[in-house]
């Protein structure tokens, strides 16, 4: 059966890779990302909007559109993100902390207030939002990162009590460390916020794991196909660690 796969922040990074893995399943994907040049650059293969998930005119108007197009949605990814600023948490601005908190919850509310309509509607469906390994334990020195993805944890489990009567499973995926290019500037941030080199920043993510690496988009995604699978069809309301097992956070 061919599933309508709706990702948020899909037009590069874990986005991208998830919307490529259900693609690659025999599904259709509609992404929107606030990038429109990643937008411009995606195949025809993948139905890609531009929208900002904090702009609730825009995304209203995405969703609208493939709700009347599609008649629903059988998989709704919440993906968007921002890592926010990082540093002491005395010398951060409130309007970065805003900022961070806004794509992060705002964009995943509006996400998920019409993924619960339409899949309440049709007594079916799968919600999955990005959450983070931050989501489960206290970085410090991100205090804005880490009180979102902890929000969005708790709007899962809310979520999944709310929605699972009607045959709705919701589930967080909290990846570690992503290899790749926004890793690359989180580590860079850290080590200027630290007084640190971006070498021991980089060591300190991969001491912590017992697996002793970066986990990869892909294996991510795989987790995102798992849950979105009959073979999950007990699951939900849980937080899963995508991580190599995050063992100490400092």
């Amino acid at each position: 059966m061919t599933r309508r796969v709706v990702i948020t922040a899909g037009a590069s990074g874990l986005g991208l890779a998830m919307a490529q893995a259900f693609l690659d399943a025999g599904d259709r994907v509609a992404i929107c990302d606030a990038d429109p040049d990643a937008v411009a650059a995606l195949p025809d293969t993948i139905r890609a909007s531009v929208a900002d998930v904090t702009d609730e005119a825009a995304m209203d108007g995405f969703l609208a559109a493939l709700e009347t197009d599609w008649g629903g949605a059988d998989v709704v990814i919440s993906n968007a993100g921002i890592g926010g600023p990082a540093g002491p948490i005395e010398t951060l601005d409130l309007a970065d902390w805003q900022r961070c908190l806004s794509v992060n919850l705002d964009g995943a509310f509006l996400t998920c207030r019409w993924a619960a309509r339409v899949m309440r509607a049709q007594g079916s469906g799968v919600i999955l939002l990005t959450s983070s390994i931050s989501g489960l334990f206290g970085f410090p020195w991100r205090s804005p990162y880490v009180a979102a993805k902890w929000g969005i944890v708790g709007l899962t489990k809310a979520l999944a009590s709310e929605l699972g009567p009607v045959g709705v499973r919701v589930n967080a995926i909290c990846p570690g460390a992503v290899e790749g290019p926004r890793m690359d500037r989180v580590i860079a941030m850290e080590a200027q916020a630290q007084g640190r080199t971006e070498d021991q920043v980089r060591a300190g993510f991969t001491d912590g794991v017992a697996l002793r690496r970066f986990v990869t988009a892909q294996e991510v995604a795989a987790m995102a196909l798992f849950l979105a699978s009959p073979a999950a069809a007990a699951i939900s309301g849980q937080a899963m660690a995508v991580d190599g097992h995050t063992e100490r956070t400092t």
